[in-house]
């Protein structure tokens, strides 16, 4: 851990252009009311390579490119370019001297909502960006148990589910909630017509012979940059047949293999869903090699995919 967060927050934290201390970064309790409604944020990943002493952000120009789809899409004006962004987000990590497996969260909202309607349009808006500490754990064997939710997943028709808007969180978190206390580690949800969507928080991929399927762009999904990436490499290493359609809820109860993918969710492999086991019940092996794979990439041991890292070069002095 750097000098930056042995306190237990990072020293510093950037807020509408300006790299502020941590305990100088306040507002008032009544701006809260309708700031996040349309608020939108990304979840970004660094991971330290204790090999090269260096630390990299995981595709941080496509996260960024997706915040920007994101404010257009809840009318929420950026006044920074995706250029001013990435300086900011390598500014603050390298000041805070981080060293460890990291989540930076930059997340626009709106700003001076206190006596405000929560439908105002041409407000103005604020941009955060923070990061704290998140370990990885790819080849540690995690492995969940899920369900099939008796919530629905959003839709086209309802809120736009493509974007990471944070009232979109609500539908995942009831779902997750609904798990938990019914003896799961996580559910899926599916759509109006029984298709399968997402897990909360994260998409979903099976595997059935050397085909990997997942639910495509147009089944209420995020579009998600950690699917995106891991598509690429079953493809392009394991040499898998990769298959973007509508799935149905009977597809995972049969697949050989099902994992779950994001950026927090990394590859969290699924043994059973509904006490149907998956497979023979425990992670499968092209799960296990994509899993290899990934980690290589993050931790800067593959090389073909070196255009996925963003070095922040903490050994340079901020």
């Amino acid at each position: 851990m750097g000098e930056g967060q042995k306190q237990g927050h990072p020293a510093y934290l950037w807020w509408n252009g300006e790299r502020v201390r941590w305990e100088d970064a306040t507002v008032h309790v009544t701006d809260l009311g309708w700031s996040t409604v349309g608020g939108v944020f990304e979840g970004i990943r660094a991971y330290w390579d204790d090999r090269a002493g260096e630390l990299s952000v995981f595709r941080l120009q496509e996260h960024l490119d997706r915040l920007v789809r994101s404010m257009k899409l809840v009318r929420l004006p950026l006044d920074y370019s995706v250029a001013a962004l990435t300086d900011a987000i390598v500014d603050l990590l390298r000041v805070n001297d981080v060293r460890e497996d990291t989540y930076i969260r930059p997340m626009g909202y709106a700003g001076n909502t206190t006596g405000k309607r929560f439908a105002q349009v041409g407000g103005e808006s604020h941009v955060l960006i923070n990061t704290h500490p998140m370990a990885s754990h790819l080849l540690t064997g995690l492995q969940y148990k899920a369900k099939i939710s008796s919530w629905h997943r959003i839709g086209e028709d309802t809120m736009p589910p493509r974007v990471k808007n944070f009232s979109n969180y609500r539908n995942g978190q009831l779902a997750s909630q609904e798990a938990r206390l019914d003896g799961y580690d996580t559910a899926f949800l599916l759509d109006r017509d029984g298709k399968v969507t997402e897990a909360p928080g994260a998409c979903v991929a099976l595997i059935r012979g050397n085909q990997l399927i997942t639910p495509d762009l147009t089944s209420g999904i995020l579009e998600s940059i950690t699917r995106d990436a891991l598509l690429v490499l079953a493809r392009e290493v394991l040499g898998l047949d990769v298959v973007e359609r509508r799935v149905d809820r009977t597809e995972l109860y049969v697949a050989d293999e099902v994992f779950t993918c994001g950026t927090a969710a990394e590859i969290t492999p699924v043994v059973e869903i509904d006490h149907y086991p998956v497979g023979d019940g425990a992670i499968g092996p092209k799960t296990r090699e994509l899993e290899r794979v990934f980690h290589d990439v993050l931790r800067g041991r593959e090389d073909r995919y070196a255009g996925w890292r963003t070095p922040v070069g903490v050994a340079v002095p901020a």
